[in-house]
């Protein structure tokens, strides 16, 4: 019996080896074209919507073939040769309508977006299935020992075919983000003011010279730098010691403030406007940087407050202890040992109060009637009026507007990195 079983064992590994081998292309291809015709689905209902028959017949028609592609790799198996020709073949068929659909008249960039997405595919899956091992495989001429190969080669090409589905759905995201922007860019560097046509047919920098040599812009500009800049240091000078205390003190009433904080964040902004707005009139701060910046700072002090506290629970108290057994009392302790050390979440806590302070609207449009007390974002509103819309000029002021957060986020990203990193754990 002994003898028998390992006679027997040899036959069985091959079996294995050859019933369980599958080019590792087909498998890519398999989960390929699953997202394919979901696509062609998403492509065929904004066909629908923008009321193009020409792209909806072309669209409808291409999810049948898709369809038919995916039906055929579900089916491809050892020694069904045939099904691997159909695929060629029903390929061949996708590659010919994307490009009757390219030559059938001038469309916007989603369109050829779409349009990639039935022709890679096609072109992947010619190339993949004609390719010599996956003919070998799917003519049922397959040794054991190209089985086994094809077993420790399927591993470095998933690998492959990962990365590479890895970088286009990551080509995706950062189209999504990339597209808007360069559309800006465009209506800034056209002539008049369209919102519409091919990119950068025609560039002109006379948006920018508008806006540059405009006394109003960089009255806006000198009023919201005002507004940022002392949020962020009034916020500061509120949320570190509040912060602190909420990390390294009991006292009453603690967890009702510290609960209070987090359900003041659950209303919206506009709750309190009009108390706002009654409480900065009757103090005579209305039209003034120093109502923005008392109630930008009031409005961001729950968010900084806790962010300050979870960085400052990670600090170890024993640091504190071991700065009160040398000598230094509590305030000596707090500037020379724990605010060092939270450089880190103090950058993060200042830029997030710059920029809300930079970008917000809402308030300041409320509490400014004077047009030279307006921040940049409630003057680039002033631009797109009931009377007449200058997107040329908000393009391009907008892009300008946009300059010094960018900037602020490459200075301060090793500090973002370190704070956000930093507070997220306990210990």
């Amino acid at each position: 019996m002994i003898g028998s079983e390992k006679s027997l064992s040899p036959v069985l590994h091959d079996d294995l080896a050859t019933r369980w081998y599958i080019p590792a292309e087909v498998e890519s291809l398999r989960s390929l074209y699953s997202i394919v015709v979901i696509i062609n689905f998403v492509s065929l209902a904004i066909f629908i919507l923008r009321e193009d028959s020409d792209l909806i017949f072309s669209s409808s028609m291409q999810i049948v073939v898709s369809l038919v592609i995916l039906f055929l790799l579900s089916k491809l198996d050892q020694g069904q040769r045939f099904i691997r020709d159909g695929v060629i073949a029903i390929s061949g068929l996708s590659l010919l309508l994307c490009v009757l659909q390219f030559l059938s008249g001038p469309r916007i960039i989603i369109d050829y977006w779409m349009m990639g997405w039935s022709f890679f595919p096609s072109l992947f899956a010619i190339y993949s299935v004609s390719k010599p091992i996956v003919t070998l495989w799917a003519s049922g001429n397959q040794t054991t020992r190209s089985a086994e190969l094809g077993l420790y080669r399927n591993r470095s090409v998933n690998r492959f075919h990962g990365k590479v589905f890895r970088h286009v759905a990551l080509l995706h995201a950062v189209a999504f983000v990339v597209l808007p922007i360069l559309w800006i860019l465009d209506v800034a560097l056209s002539p008049g003011n369209s919102l519409g046509g091919g990119f950068f047919d025609s560039v002109t920098m006379e948006h920018f010279n508008h806006i540059l040599s405009s006394e109003s812009f960089w009255i806006w500009t000198r009023n919201s730098v005002i507004v940022s800049i002392g949020t962020t240091i009034l916020g500061l000078a509120l949320a570190i010691p509040a912060g602190y205390a909420f990390s390294r003190f009991k006292f009453r009433g603690r967890d009702y403030a510290m609960f209070s904080f987090l359900l003041v964040q659950m209303f919206p902004g506009v709750i309190i406007l009009v108390p706002y707005f009654l409480v900065m009139k009757a103090l005579g701060l209305l039209n003034t940087s120093v109502g923005l910046i008392l109630a930008y700072s009031v409005t961001a002090l729950p968010l900084c407050v806790w962010m300050l506290k979870g960085f400052f629970d990670t600090v170890p108290k024993e640091l504190e202890e071991a700065a009160l057994v040398d000598g230094c009392n509590q305030n000596q302790v707090f500037w020379r040992i724990i605010l060092p050390l939270s450089l880190p979440a103090v950058a993060v806590t200042a830029l997030f109060s710059f920029l809300a302070a930079w970008n917000e609207f809402l308030l300041a449009l409320t509490f400014n009637t004077s047009e030279e007390m307006y921040t940049l974002p409630v003057g680039l509103a002033s631009l797109i009026s009931s009377t007449g819309q200058a997107w040329g000029d908000f393009a391009a002021a907008s892009l300008l507007v946009s300059l010094p957060v960018v900037v602020l986020f490459v200075i301060f990203q090793r500090f973002l990195i370190e704070g956000l990193s930093a507070g997220g754990v306990k210990g």
